[in-house]
């Protein structure tokens, strides 16, 4: 039965402080695990944060579907009585990449962990630890961000590098002519270099393999 008094959860004889909201941006956060009771004592914890629970999932067919619908910020998935649940839940949520995922631990479990992190978990925290959940879901939350500008920093390079390839291929030209080219052309017609890129490998593949010879007279 969960009890709260001033500020206190109250659960299986656990007493844990409920955090007060300290301007942290409100978060949308979807909480899952096989366990109704342990989701009842996870679900106000995220409150006092300042955040909204927008879902509390149980079933692994379902989890994936919600994520895709909902679009949570971040999610916690608990440890509850079967590690595979817990990680099929973990599976449907990153598929998704919607938002990074957290695990939530009553107890140090090494091997579930590893296989965690295998699937895309940012981070794991104990549900003793309420104090420290607020400054783990910010640095999870820099960290999602940082690998998405990651990746599309590498997308955006390739996307260039392929540019440069076509206009080399095109112009008969070297590496630093051909981007030389794609700069002038985005100063000219004040683009962005990667739109400009992403418009000559658009247009390449509507162009024949070879430029046309010279027919002769």
């Amino acid at each position: 039965m969960l009890l709260r008094s001033r500020g206190v959860v109250r659960w299986r004889g656990l007493r844990i402080r409920l955090v007060e909201p300290d301007g942290t941006d409100h978060l949308r956060v979807l909480i899952a695990n096989e366990r109704k009771d342990r989701l009842a004592l996870v679900a106000p914890i995220v409150v006092s944060l300042g955040h909204e629970v927008i879902a509390r999932e149980i079933e692994v067919e379902d989890v994936a579907a919600v994520t895709a619908r909902e679009r949570p910020d971040v999610a916690l998935v608990g440890l509850g009585e079967s590690s595979a649940h817990a990680l099929d839940l973990i599976d449907q949520i990153v598929r998704e990449a919607a938002c990074p995922v957290i695990v939530l631990l009553h107890a140090p479990d090494p091997a579930f962990v590893k296989e965690a992190s295998k699937r895309g978990v940012f981070a794991h925290i104990s549900d003793d630890d309420v104090d420290e959940w607020q400054s783990s879901i910010d640095i999870v939350l820099r960290r999602f961000a940082e690998y998405h500008d990651l990746q599309g920093a590498f997308g955006r390079r390739a996307l260039t590098e392929r540019a440069k390839g076509i206009l080399m291929e095109r112009h008969s030209i070297d590496e630093g002519a051909a981007f030389e080219m794609l700069r002038e052309r985005s100063r000219i017609d004040n683009r962005k270099l990667i739109d400009l890129a992403a418009a000559v490998v658009d247009g390449h593949r509507l162009l024949p393999k070879h430029p046309d010879t010279p027919r002769e007279r």
